[in-house]
């Protein structure tokens, strides 16, 4: 389980509890099998914990320091010294077994606070903010041990992360929490459409086949230019040089029938890119075709909307009925983030905040002179 949530939404305090370091106010909680209160002991036995800023010894030398806690574990020594070796291996430690913690980097200290936590190998891992500090190759490695934990060793295992990327690599279930209260608790991909109230849809219009492309009367080379209502036109074309097809009105026609369509919240565009393009084709033959012209001319138009199942058929039919030849309408892929941003947005509006509050006041300084 990845857990989500801004600074001091109570993601370390959530921790803090469950691993026995401080008391619940109310509410139960059973980790490892055992009820929290009365077993603070017992379950700290049975979890491994990496917090936020480990505190280490700056003194002891990895080795040492390892081989200290796997006795406070009640490691037996015949299998102590291979576990050490094998951490050691794991995250790159080898050659620094002998050195003093206190002489590492913040990454070399993640590190050894990283094999502590997993030394005694705990049925429960308790991991906050795990690959912090790391390198990218240290993180893949460790990111790689986590999956193994999970699938091969059926370890259960709770990542608190600002790493949303992460979380969605990692996490079975993912939960969202801000001011102490769960506000989500789900399976990713489920998450990303229960979160949000609307859901975002791409169509595809193949202007080739539409019946209101028009052609200008002008020479080769002469570039398109228009206001295309912040639509992408997705263009592929390789003709003669000829006269230039305006697309520009085709596009804004488009745009403002699914703009007007009951239901639809917003219009925006598929990429971000400029809208201005020239194409080159040849004037419409009798039979209103327009030989030589790309046997490909598209613009996707994004959309969202509460009620898809009323809405999209509502959509399709005005484009169809203006004669816009449409290819496909899909869902598109939501992030993590668009799903995250917007749980936590609503609910720091409902407590009468709002992103924009907490931007920098006008004219005020921040941060040292």
């Amino acid at each position: 389980m990845a857990l989500l949530g801004p600074n001091g939404a109570g993601k370390t305090t959530t921790v803090r509890m469950l691993t026995g370091l401080i008391s619940p106010t109310e509410g139960e909680a059973t980790v490892a099998g055992l009820p929290l209160r009365g077993n603070e002991n017992r379950i700290r036995a049975q979890v491994g914990v990496l917090t936020e800023t480990p505190s280490l010894y700056d003194r002891m030398r990895v080795a040492d320091y390892l081989a200290f806690f796997g006795r406070l574990y009640g490691i037996p020594g015949v299998e102590l010294g291979p576990r050490i070796e094998q951490f050691l291996r794991l995250f790159d430690l080898q050659d620094h077994r002998d050195k003093r913690i206190g002489s590492f980097s913040k990454g070399m200290k993640q590190k050894v606070a990283l094999a502590r936590a997993l030394l005694h190998d705990p049925r429960v891992i308790f991991l906050d903010e795990p690959t912090s500090g790391l390198d990218p190759e240290s993180a893949r490695v460790l990111r790689d041990y986590i999956l193994f934990l999970k699938e091969e060793r059926r370890r259960t295992i709770l990542v608190c992360t600002h790493n949303l990327d992460e979380a969605e690599r990692l996490a079975d279930y993912i939960g969202i929490i801000s001011r102490g209260r769960l506000l989500r608790y789900s399976r990713a991909e489920e998450l990303k459409t229960e979160g949000l109230r609307e859901r975002e849809f791409r169509i595809t219009i193949d202007l080739r086949e539409s019946r209101n492309l028009r052609v200008l009367k002008a020479g080769p080379g002469e570039s398109l230019k228009g206001n295309t209502a912040n639509v992408t036109a997705n263009i592929t074309t390789n003709v003669t040089p000829g006269v230039s097809v305006d697309i520009s009105d085709v596009i804004v026609d488009a745009v403002e029938l699914v703009k007007n369509t009951a239901g639809v919240k917003k219009v925006t565009n598929a990429r971000q890119e400029s809208t201005s393009r020239q194409i080159q084709g040849r004037r419409q033959d009798p039979e209103g075709q327009y030989p030589g012209t790309p046997s490909r001319l598209s613009i996707s138009i994004v959309f969202s909307t509460e009620d898809p199942r009323s809405t999209n058929p509502q959509v399709l039919r005005s484009l169809l009925d203006r004669g816009f030849a449409v290819i496909s309408c899909e869902e598109t892929t939501r992030s993590l983030e668009d799903v995250y941003l917007e749980i936590v947005g609503h609910e720091e509006m409902a407590n009468g905040r709002s992103w924009t509050s907490m931007a920098p006041e006008e004219g005020r300084s921040y941060g040292r002179k």
